[in-house]
């Protein structure tokens, strides 16, 4: 029986160091793609939003992340090398990989940890994982496997690992993605390599406390922490198959086949009530109901080609019986009825702005009181009214233009972040904060 949904993720509360205000890792606090903060613009002005500041950044997939007044952002230099943002070829760079500590008020630099790294990436346009900001720490994880614990207020070297040479596994083709997770003393990390896929870190010291899974690759989809039925459970999606990982000991607790193409998994399992979602290219995704103890989740539908959202590059968000997010291969923003996987609606407004097809087309949707803050491949910010009914847009601001590329379109593929009553977001020559407080344009 399909319950009425409840929108349930995480279920561990902030750390007592960060403020409410705060953004401290990707998808925001306790990765539910929510922004709390009160005192909101709810509509546009007409000319425009107020940009409180920019500062010149490198390459970078990888968005900000904003703790304690303070912005964290990782990016790459390029000395030499050129890039061919080939999907089936890597390119070789060399350059320095950085993570940039900003105040949030001005944008001046604060610190930033600098190291050499070649790459060898396709797409190899900078790191692809967000900081996470925890008790005063900020843990990154570069493009090529630098996986760094630095202090937060100065950037100084807590511990460090270096995942391909020391769990002896290459880079995937588009590098290291998937964004650690911290819950209580424990950093969980996507690295690779035979009985290695998930591994788990003391976040203190960086000691291993234990390894799991093997898989022809990791691929890219972050680990995910979810609580059902009284128990605190990690959830694995390689490109192989979903895998409940108990969290204390990396037991697998049971493993249900779920393969994309191209080794492709990449955007999180969500969950709402009893029901999870996971889906990825390839027209590969499936809603399945979770079961009580060690029982495997079962199928209630899997996806045909005109069902259900295929995601890739930005995770869908589960609201009231209903699914919005962009589909990777048709490039459209979707909403999708949950109990059956029905396409509702979808438009190209709030991706690509085009009006045919565009391959893995993104929005990145956030959602605040009633509305949603949706950051478009564009370059632009739309507060929009999602429904099942339809999309509707109230406003609409150019923050910063799309400086890489996709299959001959100009985009911008970087989660922004919300904090501080403003939208921290970034590209590959600029990172921008932009006001949003409602009080700014009330005068």
């Amino acid at each position: 029986m399909l319950h009425r949904m409840a929108f349930l993720l995480l279920s561990f509360s902030l750390p007592t160091s960060l403020s409410a205000d705060d953004w401290p890792e990707w998808l925001g606090p306790n990765r539910q793609s929510v922004w709390q903060e009160d005192g909101i613009v709810q509509r546009f002005p007409t000319e425009g939003l107020e940009v409180k500041w920019r500062v010149p950044v490198g390459f970078g997939y990888s968005g900000p992340a904003v703790a304690n007044n303070r912005v964290y952002i990782t990016d790459y230099v390029m000395t030499s090398g050129e890039v061919s943002n080939n999907p089936g070829g890597r390119d070789e760079l060399t350059g320095q990989e950085r993570v940039l500590c900003f105040s949030a008020n001005t944008g001046k630099v604060l610190w930033k940890h600098t190291y050499t790294r070649p790459y060898a990436l396709s797409y190899p346009k900078g790191p692809r994982c967000v900081p996470t900001v925890v008790d005063g720490k900020v843990y990154t994880l570069g493009a090529e496997g630098d996986l760094f614990c630095l202090h937060a207020e100065s950037g100084k070297v807590i511990w460090s690992k270096q995942l391909q040479t020391e769990y002896h596994t290459p880079s995937p083709i588009w590098g290291f993605c998937a964004h650690p997770l911290v819950v209580g003393k424990t950093l969980y990390c996507l690295v690779g390599g035979e009985g290695s896929v998930a591994v788990a870190f003391n976040k203190d010291t960086g000691e291993e406390r234990w390894r799991a899974l093997s898989a022809s690759t990791a691929g890219y989809c972050p680990p995910t922490w979810l609580q059902y039925d009284g128990v605190e459970q990690l959830l694995i999606w390689h490109p192989e198959s979903l895998n409940r990982l108990d969290p204390e000991t990396g037991k697998v607790i049971w493993s249900v086949p779920l393969k994309p193409s191209y080794e492709m998994s990449i955007a999180i399992p969500r969950v709402a009530g009893d029901l999870l979602f996971a889906s990825g290219i390839g027209n590969v995704g499936a809603l399945f109901q979770m079961q009580a103890g060690h029982q495997a989740p079962e199928v209630v539908w899997r996806g045909t080609p005109k069902t259900a959202i295929y995601s890739s590059n930005s995770t869908p968000f589960l609201e009231n019986d209903v699914m919005y997010g962009s589909d990777c291969q048709i490039g459209s923003l979707m909403a999708v009825r949950l109990k059956d996987g029905e396409r509702l609606w979808e438009t190209f407004e709030a991706t690509s702005q085009t009006d045919r097809r565009a391959s893995h087309g993104t929005a990145y949707l956030v959602k605040h009181e009633t509305r949603f803050f949706i950051f478009t491949e564009t370059g632009d910010l739309v507060l929009a009214n999602l429904t099942p009914k339809a999309y509707t847009e109230i406003s609409r601001f150019h923050v910063l233009e799309p400086t890489n590329d996709c299959f001959g379109r100009a985009v911008v593929w970087s989660h922004p972040a919300f904090a501080e009553r403003s939208v921290f977001a970034r590209n590959d020559q600029e990172l921008v904060c932009v006001d949003l407080a409602a009080k700014r344009y009330s005068r």
